[in-house]
Parts: structure tokens; sequence; C-alpha cells
């Protein structure tokens, strides 16, 4: 129940962010597609935006009488997604100075630092696993094992092969698809960022995440979905672990981004990929420049 809970609060506020005044909303199975929800959950947002004023529902007519406030939406702790907080946690501990091949992970610390019960956390450490990063040990003990350069490129190759084909089905989208939208909302967050680039650039690897992750959603493919869940973790992750020339890189990649999102935005196929393979090129250079020396020797001495 409380993950339908927090998957109804992400929704709402998915949507609510969405809506334009005196606009008439589709249908509910229309909504549901849209959010990729049920039916009874997209009922459920539209129940609580005509509980607070900002829809009109009448039968079929569903009419936005205004634009949400902040006081509208649910605060961002509320609809975090559980498998959210125990990525974040996760990976706070091997991206940590201390983080060396060898170093153990305790299902139970990792579980009650986040306030969940254990099975959850072994569930996705044992999804996590079948990359090879960390090695199952007994008595709900885990290993990493390290993050080698030979990881980092197969792991790179994958995403190119994902990304290219995920770009290309985004430019196909119809110009009325709610991406477009979205789209246009992370091309203002990248400039927002630029504004005090020096104070917030550290900021940079959450704004990356969600920029490829919604390429990655127009493919409509379950595997790539899937699979990419996992290669983001590392990917989004790895511009904190080496923090030399970080303020560099990230304005570098930043760049990259506005590069892409102009291209995505033309729909010229020969634009997006020339865009997506020079970003995914220097994305894999910076993947490889992150990984600490002593680490990966270690690591591949221990293979």
């Amino acid at each position: 129940m409380a993950r339908q809970n927090t998957l109804f609060k992400e929704a709402y506020n998915r949507y609510a962010a969405r809506l334009k005044l005196d606009t008439e909303l589709p249908s509910e199975p229309e909504i549901a597609a849209e959010l990729g929800v049920s039916r009874s959950t997209a009922r459920a947002i539209l129940m609580r935006l005509s509980d607070a004023g900002i829809i009109l529902w009448n039968k079929r007519q569903k009419t936005v009488l205004r634009l949400p406030t902040q006081a509208d939406f649910f605060p961002k702790e509320e609809t975090d997604s559980l498998h959210n907080i125990i990525e974040r946690s996760f990976m706070t501990r091997i991206m940590s100075d201390e983080a060396q091949p060898g170093m153990q992970i305790n299902e139970l610390e990792l579980a009650r630092e986040i306030g969940t019960g254990t099975s959850v956390v072994r569930e996705f450490l044992i999804r996590f696993s079948r990359f090879g990063l960390i090695e199952k040990r007994p008595n709900s003990h885990w290993i990493l094992k390290g993050f080698t350069s030979e990881f980092a490129l197969e792991l790179a190759d994958v995403r190119e092969m994902f990304e290219l084909h995920s770009a290309a089905e985004f430019g196909r989208l119809p110009a009325n698809h709610h991406a477009w939208e979205d789209l246009k909302t992370i091309e203002q967050e990248h400039h927002e960022l630029l504004k005090d680039f020096d104070a917030h650039y550290r900021d940079f690897s959450r704004l990356d995440e969600k920029f490829h992750l919604l390429i990655h959603r127009a493919s409509k493919n379950r595997f790539i979905t899937e699979f990419y869940d996992v290669i983001a973790i590392i990917f989004h992750y790895h511009y904190q672990w080496n923090k030399a020339f970080a303020r560099e890189r990230n304005a570098r990649a930043v760049a990259e981004h506005l590069d892409y999102i102009e291209a995505l935005q033309s729909r010229d196929q020969q634009r997006i990929d020339a865009a997506c393979r020079l970003h995914l090129a220097s994305a894999r250079q910076t993947l490889l420049q992150s990984i600490p020396q002593a680490a990966g020797e270690i690591a591949g001495s221990a293979a």
C-alpha cells in the first residue's frame, strides 16, 4: 500500500505540473496511458485535482480552472520511491573515499540506515549484483569487487547501443507527446544550473540522470528500460567519484546536453545521431577518467 501511495503522489505531481489554464483534459484511460499508471490511479488524481478546485469535473468534461500552487503538490520526500532511496544510500557507500575492493556491505545496516526491511534491500542488491560489481557472501554480507576500466568499457558499449536507438525513437514522437514538454523543462533546468554554475555544478549528476532517463523511456522497450536502470546508477554517479576537474567535466557535459536537446527538438535524425554519439563518446571518456586508478589495479589483480 505504501508503494502504491508513493506511486500516486509521484504521478499526481507529474500531471499537476503539466496542466495548462483553460484546457480540457482527456479521458481517464488516456491519462493513465500518459502517466504509465492504472485507471484507478488516474481517477484518484482527477479527484484530488477536483477537490482542490484546480479542475472542474462535470461528467466527461474536465476543465482546468487554475494552475496548481506549491501548496498543491506533495513534498518531494513523500514522492521519492523506495528504490531511489536505497539507490542513493548504496551509491553513497561505494563512492566514499574509504570504499575499496573487498569492502563489506551489510544488508541489515543498510536497511536500518534507510528505515526499511532487509528484504527490499536484498532485492536491490541481488539485481545490482548481476553486473559483477558486488558479490554475495554468507550472513547477509556483500563484498564490493571494484570498478575496473574493462567493466566501464563494457558498460559504455551497452549504453551506447541503447541510447542511439532511444534517441532516434524520441525524435519520432508526435508533436503533442508530453515528453516534449518534459524535455523543455529539463532544458530550462540546465540554463538555471548555468546561472550559478560555480556553486551548483555538483548537482549536475541528478540532472544528467533525469535527462537520459527521459530519452530511454521513448524507446518503449521494456528490456532497455529495465536494464538501463542499473546502467544509470553507474553512469550518472560517476561524476562524483573523481573530484579532479569536476567543474570542467560537468560544464562540458551541460553544453553537450544543450546541443543534444536542440538536436532532439529539430527532429532531424542525422543531427540527433551526431549529437548523441558526440555526447556518449565524452561520457565514456569521463567515466574512464573517474575510476580511481588504485582501486582499478586492486580489482584487476583480484579478478
